[in-house]
């Protein structure tokens, strides 16, 4: 069973940042995109950053030049960089992989457990 665990939450004050990284607890055949989502209380999830195996991204534009999305191919990990951070962004942030687990039979999408992040003074 592939899992993704997340790291990287917490509590930081405005302008400051933090680093989210997620990875699959076990191995994979292939991943075709991963990204962070995150949801707010009593808001819908919402995505904040995706990026595919070619290396294409795409971001909220809330976040566009405060947050970068970055992949370690060689660990299948995913990291979100967070800078300038804002009270409104305080959620809690979700990891989302799409893949193969054995092979090209069947392609799949895992969430992870997520992770909190509070921006607060």
């Amino acid at each position: 069973q592939v899992q993704l665990v997340e790291s990287g939450g917490g509590l930081v004050q405005p302008g400051g940042s933090l680093r989210l990284s997620c990875a699959p607890s076990g191995s994979v055949f292939s991943i075709a995109a991963m990204g962070w989502y995150r949801q707010a209380p009593g808001k819908p999830r919402e995505l904040v950053a995706r990026i595919t195996d070619d290396g294409s991204t795409n971001y909220a534009e809330l976040v566009k030049g405060r947050f970068a999305i970055s992949r370690e191919y060689a660990s299948n990990t995913v990291y979100l960089q967070m800078n300038s951070l804002k009270p409104e962004d305080t959620a809690v942030y979700y990891c989302n992989a799409d893949l193969w687990v054995t092979d090209y039979s069947g392609r799949e999408e895992y969430w992870g457990k997520g992770t909190l992040v509070t921006v607060s003074s």
